[in-house]
């Protein structure tokens, strides 16, 4: 019976993941966000009575000798990075030779300290609901410490150093952050950030607060706004919206402007417009690229 560790699950994100819940007692977070899962609860910024590392280094041993997985998940009931040992006990799962990620709200990203120990991470996933100060204190509710601006502004900085991959994740929450000018302000920031990948995403699962997720096909119209990025958005079967009848020009100039995922091919394709990616495929006009455990194509520009 393990305390800290749960799974193996597998995710849609980031492949088989097993985790690590620096927090398994209570919820310790400095957002209290709209959509969480987790009971509403006052934001902290100060993380008491944490947990030895050793405690947690010992059963993480213990279950990569048990578990098969593609990725080692930090993360937390509320905010990983205010766990005070983080830094060392990084330095301790760096030895096990595993893929690690960690999950972060981003609040603390602004932090120099914190950047240092994010760098150590393979992957290191971010989030960012909306760069507009009202719509991110509606949704998230932060801490009354926590500037977006400092969020982003450490967003930018820590892709200047971070050789890792870099992902950010959006997730929408219907009549609050789901128009297209809250998009194309996110665009703007994105592409000073230069994430290597970003996550669209919408509640799938009861939240704290009562607010609504909107569909899968607004994700993909969301999704148009942002420019020159790989996107992911998740889904779990076929859905109505689709990208048809593209001739094989106009398929190449989308697919410099935005690289599909394994998923989009797939999911929102038409018959005509995937046999033409077909084409492509064979005349080795696209490449694959894999980003967090998530295929991409794009054309060779």
């Amino acid at each position: 019976m393990y305390k800290y560790i749960f799974g193996p699950v597998a995710s849609r994100r980031f492949g088989m993941s097993l985790g690590i819940d620096l927090s398994p007692d209570k919820k310790r977070c400095n957002f209290d966000c709209i959509y969480c899962e987790l009971e509403p609860a006052k934001p902290i910024d100060v993380y008491e009575n944490a947990p030895r590392i050793d405690e947690i280094f010992e059963e993480v041993k213990k279950a990569i000798n048990e578990f098969d997985f593609d990725v080692l998940t930090v993360t937390s009931n509320g905010e990983p990075t205010l766990y005070p040992y983080l830094d060392e006990l990084m330095d301790k799962l760096k030895t096990l030779n595993k893929k690690l990620l960690i999950l972060s709200n981003s609040s603390t990203i602004y932090k120099k300290d914190i950047q240092e120990t994010l760098k150590k991470f393979d992957i290191v996933k971010l989030s960012l609901d909306s760069v507009d100060e009202k719509t991110f204190k509606k949704i998230d509710r932060p801490s009354k410490t926590i500037s977006l601006q400092n969020i982003i502004n450490g967003m930018i900085e820590f892709r200047k150093v971070y050789k890792g991959e870099l992902v950010i994740e959006i997730l929408v929450v219907k009549g609050i952050n789901d128009k297209e000018d809250e998009f194309k302000k996110l665009n703007e920031v994105l592409t000073s950030i230069n994430p290597d990948r970003v996550d669209i995403s919408t509640i799938d699962r009861p939240p704290a607060y009562k607010v609504e997720g909107v569909s899968i096909e607004r994700l993909f119209e969301l999704a148009e706004n942002i420019k020159n990025q790989n996107i992911f958005i998740p889904t779990r079967e076929k859905i109505d919206y689709k990208i048809e009848n593209l001739t094989k020009e106009e398929l190449l100039n989308t697919l410099k402007k935005r690289p599909f995922s394994d998923s989009d091919v797939q999911n929102i394709l038409d018959e005509h417009t995937e046999r033409i990616f077909n084409d492509l495929m064979k005349e080795n006009l696209l490449e694959e690229v894999w980003v967090g455990g998530i295929k991409f194509y794009k054309a060779y520009v």
